[in-house]
């Protein structure tokens, strides 16, 4: 089936300037969200507290719930609204970690109801330790630097068959990450810089394909993490499977359009790399098109039916797969023409 006719030529290359430009403009907002609002809105799975979801018969205001909260001591509470709008669902976040569960949730149905009446449930409690938060967040952020850095390996072998590169890459990488985490420091940190070395590894040992995936997926969790700051929702567990999950499904999308790129360079050689790349891209649109409308609609289908529990995941997954399928066609593809002329550059000046 195709959606797009075959001999469609979208000059899409040639529009890389505006989408550098509008990528740059979002990463920079990104940045100053982060900033501004003191890091992502972590869940009491990485910063530790008590969750306690309630269920009201009708909408109450958030100082309201917070009044209520008084004679139980927990009125520093954040409270915000959790689910669809009319359901009367609250999530309250405890930042305390010293107090004792047992019981709490009755002490909190007891309040409310001793404050609204009857129609109050205590949907769930839920307990984390500080130290258990901490290395929840710490795995987390590994986890995401590892499955791009596992890419880059898995892409420099599978596409220009440079395994023995990928190898160097991976342990001169290593040897940088245990020298920064011997010097103490911090988990967020080390992640950049383990991300910059990995950018400069992929430069000097001239892994193009590597270096075009890397940005285009560092690019795509930085945006939906923007989308995060900006829409103030929670970073849990569940969030970060699916910033994994996009970064898999972006990668899908940017290896058919490599993998094109690199058949017509083989049959195309005297043709210009421009337009070589143009021609792979509008080649592999109509796939491309397919592929993310359909598993769009599903994911619309959770976000719009799903309810509160996984709302926050569906809503990571429809910005992760909008701008995964824009980042294989504006941003991985145009890195490789930036190579390509830097590499033209060189060579003339020789």
């Amino acid at each position: 089936m195709e959606f797009i006719k075959p001999g469609i030529n979208i000059d899409f290359i040639g529009k890389r300037n505006i989408a550098f430009f509008i990528s740059g403009a979002l990463i920079v907002a990104t940045f100053f969200l982060l900033i501004w609002r003191g890091g992502p809105n972590y869940g009491v799975d990485f910063t530790g507290g008590v969750l306690i979801q309630v269920k009201f018969d009708k909408r109450h205001s958030l100082d309201e719930i917070r009044k209520a909260l008084v004679p139980i001591n927990l009125d520093d509470s954040i409270i915000q609204e959790f689910g669809e709008k009319g359901h009367a669902e609250y999530l309250i976040r405890v930042r305390k970690t010293d107090i004792e569960l047992t019981g709490l949730g009755q002490k909190v149905e007891g309040a409310m109801k001793a404050a609204f009446g009857k129609g109050v449930e205590i949907r769930r409690v839920e307990m984390v330790g500080p130290k258990v938060g901490k290395d929840l967040r710490q795995k987390a952020l590994f986890a995401i630097f590892y499955a791009i850095l596992f890419i880059a390996i898995y892409i420099s072998g599978r596409f220009e068959l440079k395994w023995l590169m990928s190898i160097v890459m991976a342990v001169s990488l290593s040897v940088v990450v245990y020298i920064a985490s011997s010097f103490g420091v911090k988990v967020t940190w080390l992640i950049v810089i383990a991300l910059a070395v990995t950018l400069g590894l992929c430069w000097m040992l001239k892994l193009r394909y590597a270096l075009g995936a890397i940005f285009a997926l560092v690019h795509d969790v930085t945006i939906t993490v923007g989308a995060f700051a900006l829409t103030n929702r929670e970073v849990s567990l569940a969030i970060i499977a699916a910033f994994l999950t996009i970064v898999g499904y972006s990668l899908n999308d940017t290896i058919i359009v490599f993998d094109r790129i690199r058949e017509n360079l083989k049959r195309y050689r005297r043709r210009p790399f421009v337009e070589v790349m143009n021609q792979s891209i509008n080649e592999t649109l109509s796939r491309t098109v397919l592929t993310s409308s359909t598993t769009l609609f599903v994911v619309l289908a959770l976000f719009v039916l799903g309810g509160g529990v996984i709302h926050d995941f569906a809503f990571a997954m429809l910005v992760g797969i909008i701008v995964g399928t824009y980042s294989s066609i504006y941003i991985a593809s145009p890195i490789l023409l930036i190579w390509e002329r830097s590499g033209n550059q060189k060579a003339s000046r020789k």
